[in-house]
C-alpha cells in the first residue's frame, strides 16, 4: 500500500478464562490466522503470600491466590480453556504475577506483540470490561494497537470481518488507522467505509434557502470529500473501492450510528497523543465509541 506494510505476527490475548475472553481469543486467532501470525495467551494471578497454603476456591479451576501447585494447575487449565477455543498450534499459554494491567502492558512490550485482543463484558461503561477496570488501563497505556471485543450477548458483528468502518480526523493516529484498515480489508477480504465527521456543522434544513452560508459549506464539504478521496492510496484502489462519507453531529454519535446502519463487523480508529488528558481519557470520541460499540473497535495510538 504505496510502502506501508502492516504486520500482525504476534497478537497478545490476556484470559481471565470468561466467555469474554474465550471471545476475544476467537477475534485474536481469525487475525492471526490472516497475517500467518501467532497468538500468545496470558493469565496473570496475584503471588501468594510467605507461608500461605489452602485449597482451590472460588469459580476458576484455582483459588485467588494460588499456591505454586495450584499454579501448576493454572497452566494446565488455560492450555485445556485453548484448545476449546479451537485455537491452532502452536499457541503460547503463559501464567505470570503481578498487576493485571502492567503485566499485560509489559508482556506486550517485551514479546514485542503487534496487537492486543482483549474482551469486554456487561451492557457498556469501563466499570463492565473484564478484569474490572483492566481493559482500560490497557488502552491507555499499551503502545500497539487494542482489539477490543464485546461479548457474544451484545455484539452485532460476525467474522469474518465483511465491514469496516474507520473514521478519520486527519491526525496522524487516524491515518495510521486508516492504513490498518486497509490491511485487514485486504486480508479478510472486506468492504471498507472512510468516514469524517463535520462537527458543529449546520444541518441540511439550517443550510436550506441560506444564500450566504449555504454555498460557503458546500465548498468546504466538497473540499473534505476530496481530502477524504486522496487518502485512498493507488495500490489500494487495484483490489477495493473503499466508500467514503461524510457525517454530521456529535462524532461518537455519527460513528456509532453509522456503525449500526452499515452493519460494521469492525471499526478501526486511531487514538491521539499520550499527553496527560490523553492517557486519562485515550481520547474522548475513542472512549465513548468503545463503550458503546456493539462491534468490535480496534485503537491505534500514534
Amino acid at each position: 500500500m504505496d510502502g506501508v506494510v502492516i504486520e500482525i505476527k504476534r497478537i497478545l490475548c490476556p484470559i481471565d478464562f470468561s466467555e469474554a475472553s474465550r471471545h476475544a481469543l476467537d477475534h485474536a486467532v481469525a487475525l492471526a490466522g490472516w497475517y500467518g501470525g501467532h497468538v500468545s495467551t496470558l493469565h496473570i494471578y496475584e503471588p501468594a503470600p510467605a507461608g500461605a497454603s489452602g485449597t482451590l476456591m472460588g469459580p476458576y479451576p484455582f483459588r485467588p491466590i494460588p499456591t505454586v501447585i495450584d499454579v501448576s494447575r493454572m497452566r494446565e487449565a488455560l492450555g485445556d480453556f485453548v484448545r476449546a477455543a479451537g485455537a491452532p498450534d502452536p499457541v503460547d499459554v503463559c501464567i505470570e504475577p503481578g498487576r493485571t494491567a502492567d503485566v499485560i502492558v509489559d508482556r506486550a512490550r517485551t514479546l514485542p506483540a503487534d496487537l492486543i485482543a482483549i474482551g469486554t463484558h456487561g451492557v457498556g461503561g469501563f466499570d463492565h470490561l473484564v478484569l474490572g477496570s483492566v481493559a482500560e488501563k490497557v488502552l491507555r497505556k499499551a503502545t500497539c494497537p487494542v482489539l477490543t471485543v464485546p461479548p457474544r450477548v451484545r455484539v452485532t458483528s460476525k467474522l469474518p470481518f465483511r465491514r469496516l468502518l474507520c473514521p478519520v480526523d486527519f491526525s496522524d493516529s487516524s491515518v495510521a488507522a486508516l492504513h490498518m484498515a486497509f490491511s485487514i480489508a485486504q486480508e479478510s477480504d472486506a468492504e471498507l467505509t472512510i468516514l469524517h465527521v463535520l462537527e458543529g456543522w449546520p444541518s441540511e434544513e439550517a443550510l436550506e434557502g441560506d444564500a450566504v452560508l449555504a454555498p460557503y459549506y458546500r465548498t468546504q464539504e466538497g473540499e473534505m470529500a476530496h481530502r477524504l478521496e486522496r487518502l485512498i492510496p493507488e495500490s489500494v484502489r487495484d483490489w477495493c473501492v473503499p466508500k467514503t462519507r461524510l457525517g454530521r453531529g456529535k462524532s461518537y454519535r455519527e460513528i456509532l450510528g453509522i456503525a449500526t446502519e452499515d452493519g460494521a463487523d469492525l471499526i478501526v480508529m486511531g487514538v491521539h497523543g499520550r499527553n496527560v488528558l490523553d492517557l486519562m481519557l485515550f481520547g474522548s470520541t475513542t472512549n465513548h465509541v468503545v463503550r458503546r460499540a456493539t462491534c468490535p473497535v480496534l485503537t491505534v495510538r500514534r
